[in-house]
């Protein structure tokens, strides 16, 4: 039988058992903060185990359960928690919390609407983590097996031994070369310092850390600083062009990005390593999967682990070894990775709407802003 704690979370059972919907509110978290960052409210349905650490409540009658929820979800309940160190949210407190409560066939379409929503958020995101695990394993395949002549993955490496030879990366196909990054790039350089005199309001974009992310070798351009670098050999030798490949050399170490076609003027600083592929030689978008994938991180990861803890230099970087197919193979790879990759960012761009939506409609709908009459 489950049982649910203060937080929402099965346990082992500690007291009554409950056979009815129920809505629990964590009586208490900790620290303030812990409030502040985690749900207060949760849904559970069935049999279940409560603990002495979160209040219980049911609808009365006239008033529609799943309504009395999103309300409380809608609620600023941390206005209502005392305590100096540990925070508490009491019932004296509880019994504070004012709720509008319109007839109950407003209150059932209001609940139906928000549980729509919800259903459809949580659908959507459980699309978003699958195809993150079916990236993995295209990670996985792709850049450990390849692409044959047919199209086809070759066979795993047990299974067709001749077709594989052994590579500092592990086993990996014969067709491809062993190179490194060095032999396969006309330009490895890093930013330079001192680039905070050169902010501006407008400008050049200036690529930071923060603008890499492990999810994939695009940028994230939620959060842009610009620049207006000075035109001397310093700052021309930290222009990126599309296509380069920048890898994170200091703090979160190994970090991949792909400067994309048409992306303007912009600029790196010290702790980015601009790898600038040689276009007849290799395709910019399979490098930065190949050295973003847990093959080449691994290999990281162990650099990293024998000593250079405080961040990899420009020799280390040229060195990184790197497999070289055949350039119709290396597209195939490229090409099947961004896919997936563009179905992760559509999914993850409707899961933003759709949690927009319903944001917007708690507010609308719950506070009476907008009357659900004519959904009725």
């Amino acid at each position: 039988m489950p049982y649910y704690g203060a937080n929402g979370q099965q346990g082992l059972i500690d007291r009554a058992l409950f056979d009815e919907p129920l809505i629990l509110l964590a009586e208490d978290g900790g620290n303030f903060d812990d409030f502040a960052t985690r749900p207060i409210a949760y849904r559970i349905d069935g049999p279940a185990w409560v603990n002495n650490h979160a209040h219980i409540l049911r609808a009365r009658k006239g008033t529609d359960q799943s309504f009395l929820f999103w309300s409380l979800v809608h609620k600023d309940i941390r206005k209502y928690i005392a305590g100096g160190t540990r925070t508490k949210l009491t019932q004296a407190e509880l019994r504070r919390v004012e709720v509008a409560v319109p007839q109950y066939d407003h209150q059932a379409k209001i609940a139906e609407v928000l549980d729509t929503l919800h259903a459809a958020i949580r659908g959507t995101e459980a699309v978003v983590a699958k195809l993150r695990a079916m990236k993995q394993g295209l990670l996985h395949d792709l850049l450990t097996r390849g692409i044959d002549a047919n199209g086809d993955l070759r066979p795993p490496q047990p299974e067709a031994p001749h077709l594989y030879h052994q590579t500092p990366l592990g086993w990996l196909p014969k067709e491809w070369e062993p190179r490194d990054v060095f032999s396969v790039s006309s330009t490895v350089t890093s930013g330079s310092r001192d680039w905070a005199r050169y902010y501006a309001e407008n400008g050049a974009v200036f690529v930071r850390i923060g603008n890499l992310t492990r999810e994939h070798v695009n940028l994230r351009l939620g959060s842009l600083i610009y620049v207006r670098p000075p035109m001397n050999a310093d700052g021309q030798r930290t222009s990126l062009e599309a296509g380069d490949v920048l890898i994170s050399i200091t703090a979160d170490l190994g970090i991949v990005g792909v400067i994309p076609e048409d992306f303007g003027e912009a600029y790196i600083n010290q702790h980015i390593a601009l790898v600038r592929p040689n276009a007849n030689v290799i395709n910019a978008r399979f490098l930065g999967h190949f050295l973003a994938s847990p093959v080449s991180q691994n290999h990281l990861s162990k650099l990293n682990d024998a000593g250079a803890k405080a961040g990899l230099n420009l020799p280390t970087i040229r060195g990184l070894p790197v497999m070289l197919p055949e350039r119709s193979e290396q597209d195939a790879i490229a090409e099947r990775l961004d896919e997936i990759d563009g179905q992760i960012a559509g999914t993850l761009t409707e899961l933003a709407k759709l949690k927009s939506l319903k944001s917007g409609l708690m507010d609308d709908l719950l506070t009476g802003r907008v009357p659900v009459t004519p959904l009725l």
